[in-house]
């Protein structure tokens, strides 16, 4: 979905004449499409797929209860959350994985403006390439052209997010009451730059679903223009 997705934008941006010569190199399925009708249907995927899976991830417990990404310790932090827990802080270290999670929630939102630039600025090459390409090919066109940029976002964002749902507060009690633990090494784990690292995995691991989706599964072709469009990849 996600190619169909990011060629959307792309064909919105490109002039008549050169969506001409996008629409002439697709071949055409039922009542042929107009170049409007291919904008407008990869533009309806991009929609459909970068934000319903953005949206998802940012509503509480988008990260925590979601097996397929929720964030767990970094294995610096396991021995800390085993330690608490063997000395009846359970309900600390409990509280610890969850609000890491929740800052991950938070900053997410963030990820949407960054893609959608993504997009105005792939090439015809670009576009051809994953329509016409493998099941995470817009997935994987993201990844490389975003990465850099969603890190610079999401690290402040993530920093920011830390301190407002209380992550900063309930990790410095947590490392603290580690630290004066007798016999164990101290630690001084950067989880700014861990949790931004799992938000922008679990943001990809998420789009690359939705996109195998839309490409495998008709039924997740909810209009007649979804349909139309993608029937060109199907037909390859």
């Amino acid at each position: 979905m996600k190619k169909i997705i990011v060629l959307a934008s792309v064909l919105s941006f490109l002039s008549c004449a050169e969506l001409q010569q996008v629409a002439s190199q697709y071949p055409q399925i039922g009542t042929a499409l107009g170049n409007p009708d291919i904008a407008a249907g990869l533009k309806e995927a991009l929609n459909n797929g970068i934000t319903k899976e953005v949206t998802k991830l940012t509503a509480t417990d988008g990260f925590f209860k979601n097996q397929a990404v929720k964030i767990l310790l970094p294995t610096e932090l396991q021995k800390v959350d085993k330690t608490l827990r063997n000395i009846g802080l359970s309900s600390l270290a409990d509280e610890g994985l969850k609000v890491l999670n929740r800052a991950a929630e938070d900053a997410v939102k963030e990820a949407t403006p960054i893609f959608v630039n993504a997009v105005k600025n792939m090439t015809f090459t670009d576009a051809k390439n994953i329509l016409l390409g493998s099941d995470n090919a817009a997935t994987t066109y993201l990844q490389s052209t975003t990465k850099t940029a969603l890190y610079a976002k999401f690290s402040p964002v993530v920093q920011n997010s830390l301190g407002k749902v209380g992550a900063d507060k309930v990790w410095a009690n947590i490392i603290t009451k580690y630290n004066a633990v007798p016999l164990t090494t101290d630690v001084n784990p950067d989880l700014t730059d861990y949790v931004t690292d799992k938000a922008m995995e679990g943001v990809f691991k998420m789009i690359a679903v939705e996109e195998k989706d839309i490409r495998k599964n008709l039924n997740a072709r909810t209009s007649d223009l979804l349909k139309k469009v993608f029937a060109m990849q199907d037909n390859k």
